[in-house]
């Protein structure tokens, strides 16, 4: 599923138009970005957390020449599933 299956099935089971459903989609993946971007955490009841995680500076290899190259510290955005989703999947 992408954002317009996602926006075509809220705009079929609330009656609102397509394009209006993929401004919702779109708005709601941007505050999720915006929040993230900020640091904070986004909860949501029932379906899970978004939560940004800082990833140290380590050393890697390159694949192709073996050589040591240094990979720089990151910011990476992780989700966990709520109870209700887990159960869900493995119901």
């Amino acid at each position: 599923m992408n954002n317009s299956d996602l926006a075509d099935s809220l705009a079929s089971a609330n009656n609102i138009t397509k394009a209006d459903a993929r401004k919702l989609v779109d708005g709601v993946f941007a505050a999720i970005a915006d929040a993230a971007a900020k640091g904070e955490e986004v909860s949501l009841n029932g379906f899970g957390k978004f939560k940004v995680k800082d990833t140290p500076a380590r050393e890697g290899r390159n694949p192709s020449t073996g050589a040591t190259i240094q990979i720089a510290a990151a910011k990476k955005l992780t989700f966990t599933p709520a109870k209700a989703v887990k159960d869900k999947l493995n119901g």
